[in-house]
């Protein structure tokens, strides 16, 4: 059973993550401090959000872990981001003007659409996954599957190639990306039943099989 480290910064709802990864075979173990990562002998790492992106990057910070993410993901030990877990990886987002973590080149962006979509984008949409050898969508269908979604912004990666699925609202966005044992989702898997939980399972499996190498 894979021992997966989740990051509780205060603005997730940690209880729905755990039990997901529970339910898919995994040991989740939540972590506050990089002393306390360290602690839990975990092969993978979380990092789970909702909210005001700032916060989520303020907490980070002053628990130190913003610099256990950086040297993770720089290590290519298997990282998971969902939601701001997503946003917090960019250079910079338009909400607050507020810089993220700097991992991957880009920015996160506020949609712009017209007055018939809402804002926020807020429910049931179709994903495409655009890496179909990616092991993250594993089982299932690369051209749809429908996951939740909660957000007024979006991510926008300098580099075409980190975008591992696109959704539609308005207009195409980054619904996840991936770069090697990297992955990050815009929607929430804890909250897309079967089909987020076949996410949290694949993820698992990379974890597995990474500490299987060690």
């Amino acid at each position: 059973m894979p021992i997966i480290a989740v990051i509780d910064n205060g603005l997730c709802n940690l209880g729905s993550v755990t039990k997901a990864f529970e339910a898919v075979g995994a040991t989740p173990k939540v972590v506050r401090t990089p002393a306390e990562v360290d602690a839990a002998g975990a092969d993978g790492l979380v990092l789970p959000g909702v909210g005001a992106l700032r916060d989520c990057v303020t907490s980070l910070k002053t628990s130190g872990l913003a610099d256990t993410v950086r040297a993770w993901i720089a290590a290519d030990r298997p990282f998971l981001g969902v939601c701001l877990g997503m946003q917090a990886l960019f250079d910079s987002s338009e909400e607050g003007d507020t810089a993220g973590l700097g991992i991957f080149p880009g920015k996160v962006l506020r949609f712009r659409l017209p007055p018939e979509f809402k804002i926020p984008h807020m429910g049931w949409n179709t994903v495409r996954f655009v890496q179909p050898d990616s092991p993250l969508q594993s089982g299932l269908r690369t051209d749809g599957e429908w996951f939740y979604f909660v957000h007024s912004f979006h991510c926008v990666p300098d580099d075409p190639s980190l975008v591992l699925a696109e959704c539609d609202y308005g207009v195409p966005f980054a619904a996840a990306i991936a770069r090697g044992r990297c992955f990050a989702t815009q929607f929430h898997p804890e909250k897309s039943q079967t089909k987020g939980l076949q996410i949290y399972r694949n993820f698992a499996d990379v974890v597995a099989r990474a500490a299987a190498t060690v």
